[in-house]
C-alpha cells in the first residue's frame, strides 16, 4: 500500500511543496521522478536479493527503510534533501514490492494463490487511484509532510505485525551467487530507458539526446541478454521466457498500465481544472473507479481459479477498452453519472488484469526465481507507467498545438506572439485557461471556454490511444495460460 500510494498522493502535494521550500517546477518534477526512476531501476535485482537470503528478510528491510525514508522527507527543510530521501523510498520500495509477490507465491498453494493475489491487487489498485485522495485530505487540512509521515506508523504496523507473522520459505535451489555485470548492465538500459521517457515531454520525442538514450538502452539490454547466456547463475535466466504465457504476461502488464494511466493521469486535470472541483472532491469523483478494484480484484482471483487466466483477461481489457472510450466522450460539461459510469467500468476493466497477469508471471516462473518474476511484474508496470505518461502525453501535446491557434482565432481573441501561444498550450494541455486577473470578465469566459475545449478534444484523443492499446492487450491476453509452476508454491521448505 505504501509503494503504491506513494505513486500518486505525491501529486497532490507537489505545489505546497513547491510554495513552502521555494522549489522550482524542474525541481519538484524531481519528487515524482526521483522516485520512479530508483524504483524502475532496481526492481528485478531487488527480486533478485530475495530470492538468494529470502523474501522474509527482504519485505522487513524494504518496508523499514520506506518508512524511514518517508520520516526524513517529512523533517526535511529544502528541496534537495527531499529529492535524496526520494530515492531512498525507491530503493526500499523495490526492495518490499517483489518481496511480497514472493512470500505469497510460497505460501499459498495454487488453489489459493489467486485469491491471494486478488487482495493483493485489490490493495496495490485502491492505493494507486486513492492516492489523490488522501493527498488532498492531508494537504487541506494537515501539510505536506503528513503525507509521507503516514507511512511511518504504517510501516511500524507492517514491521510488527510481518515479524510476528510472515514465514521464511526458501527453495532448496535457491540462487548462491551474484551476476555484478548482469545487474550493472540492467540496471543502466532500465535507468537509460525511464530516463528517456522521463525526460521525453521537455526533450521532445524528435530531440537527439532522447534517441541517444534510447538507444543506449537497447544497447545495454543485448549485451546484457548476451551475458546472461555466459554466466553460470544469471540475473534473469533468459529461458523464463520461453514461457510464452509468462513473455505475455509481462507484455500484458506494460499495456495494462498504459491504459490505467490513460484512465487516470488526465482525469485529475479534468476534474480539477475543467471542473473546478478540490483535490478532495475530484478524489471521491474517483471512488467508482476504486470501489470497483477492491470489489473485482478478490471476484477476479476466484474466477481466475476457476476458469484460468484466459477469458478474465481478455474480458477485463476488453472491458478497459470500452471504459477508455467512453471516456473520450466527456465534455466540459458532463455530469457526474455519466463520469462514474465509465469510471466504475474501468476499475471493472482492471481488477482481472491486475490479479491475472502477475499470476500469469509470478505462477509461469520457478519457485526460486519467484522474487525476480515478482521484480519483472513490477517493473513492467513502472515502465508502462512511465510509457503511458510520455507517450499519452505526447498526443495532448500534440493535439492542443495542433487546435489551440484555431480555436483562439475562431473565438476571435487577440492574436498571440509564438511565445505567449507556448506558454498558453502549457497551461492548456492541464486543462488550465491562460488568464491574468486584469483581463475583463468577457475575455476571461472566452479564453477559459477555448482552454476548456481544446483541453477536452486533447483527452480525447489521449483516451482513444489508451483504447487502441486496450486492444491490443486483448489479443496478447489470448497467449496466457495457468502459472506451469505453481504447484510448487506452499509446502517449500520454510525455515
Amino acid at each position: 500500500m505504501m509503494v503504491a500510494l506513494d505513486g500518486t498522493i505525491v501529486a497532490i502535494a507537489n505545489p505546497a511543496i513547491r510554495d513552502d521550500l521555494n522549489a522550482s517546477f524542474a525541481d519538484v518534477q524531481w519528487v515524482s521522478n526521483a522516485y520512479f526512476l530508483a524504483l524502475a531501476v532496481t526492481l528485478i535485482t531487488a527480486g533478485k536479493l530475495g530470492d538468494r537470503f529470502g523474501h522474509r528478510q527482504t519485505f522487513l528491510i524494504g518496508v523499514t527503510g520506506f518508512a524511514a525514508a518517508s520520516g526524513a522527507i517529512g523533517l526535511s527543510g529544502s528541496i534537495a534533501a527531499v529529492v535524496t530521501f526520494r530515492v531512498f523510498q525507491g530503493l526500499f520500495g523495490a526492495l518490499l514490492m517483489p518481496a511480497a509477490l514472493g512470500v505469497l507465491r510460497a505460501t499459498f498453494p495454487a488453489e489459493k494463490l489467486n485469491m491471494a493475489i486478488g487482495v493483493w491487487g485489490m490493495v496495490i489498485g485502491a492505493s494507486t487511484a486513492g492516492g489523490p485522495i488522501l493527498g488532498g485530505v492531508l494537504v487541506e487540512h494537515v501539510n505536506w509532510q503528513s503525507v509521507f509521515f503516514i507511512n511511518v506508523p504504517v510501516g511500524a504496523l507492517a514491521l510488527l505485525l510481518g515479524t510476528v507473522i510472515l514465514l521464511d520459505h526458501r527453495a532448496e535451489n535457491a540462487p548462491r551467487s551474484f551476476d555484478l555485470l548482469g545487474i550493472a548492465l540492467l540496471s543502466g538500459a532500465m535507468f537509460c530507458l525511464v530516463w528517456a521517457l522521463i525526460k521525453a515531454p521537455t526533450w521532445g520525442w524528435g530531440d537527439g539526446k532522447t534517441w541517444v538514450f534510447m538507444a543506449v538502452s537497447v544497447a545495454l539490454f543485448a549485451l546484457f541478454a548476451f551475458w546472461e547466456t555466459k554466466v553460470a547463475e544469471p540475473l534473469i535466466p533468459l529461458g523464463l521466457f520461453r514461457s510464452v504465457a509468462l513473455s505475455a504476461g509481462v507484455v500484458l502488464m506494460v499495456l495494462m498500465a498504459i491504459a490505467f494511466l490513460g484512465g487516470l493521469f488526465f482525469v485529475t486535470f479534468y476534474l480539477q481544472n475543467v471542473h473546478g472541483l478540490s483535490p478532495v472532491k475530484a478524489g471521491l469523483h474517483l471512488l467508482p473507479l476504486t470501489g470497483m478494484m477492491i470489489v473485482g480484484s478478490p471476484l477476479a482471483g476466484t474466477a481466475i481459479t476457476k476458469l484460468g487466466p484466459r477469458g478474465p483477461l481478455a474480458f477485463g481489457m476488453a472491458v478497459t477498452a470500452v471504459a477508455l472510450y467512453g471516456m473520450s466522450t466527456l465534455e466540459p460539461d458532463t455530469g457526474s453519472g455519466p463520469m462514474s459510469l465509465w469510471f466504475a467500468l474501468l476499475g471493472l476493466g482492471l481488477a482481472p488484469v491486475m490479479v491475472g497477469a502477475t499470476e500469469v508471471i509470478v505462477g509461469n516462473a520457478p519457485l526460486e526465481l519467484s522474487g525476480v518474476a515478482g521484480g519483472l511484474q513490477q517493473a513492467a508496470m513502472q515502465i508502462g507507467s512511465s510509457l503511458g505518461t510520455a507517450v499519452l502525453g505526447a498526443v495532448m501535446a500534440s493535439k492542443v498545438d495542433r487546435d489551440l491557434p484555431g480555436n483562439w482565432a475562431d473565438a476571435g481573441l487577440p492574436k498571440l506572439t509564438p511565445d505567449q501561444l507556448d506558454k498558453a498550450s502549457e497551461a492548456v494541455q492541464v486543462g488550465v485557461a491562460p488568464v491574468t486577473k486584469d483581463m475583463p470578465e468577457p475575455i476571461v469566459a472566452k479564453i477559459t471556454a477555448v482552454a476548456h475545449d481544446t483541453f477536452i478534444s486533447g483527452m480525447s484523443l489521449a483516451s482513444l490511444v489508451a483504447a487502441g492499446v486496450a486492444l491490443v492487450a486483448v489479443l496478447v491476453a489470448l497467449f496466457t495460460k495457468r502459472g506451469a509452476n505453481a504447484e510448487a508454491g506452499a509446502g517449500m521448505g520454510h525455515i
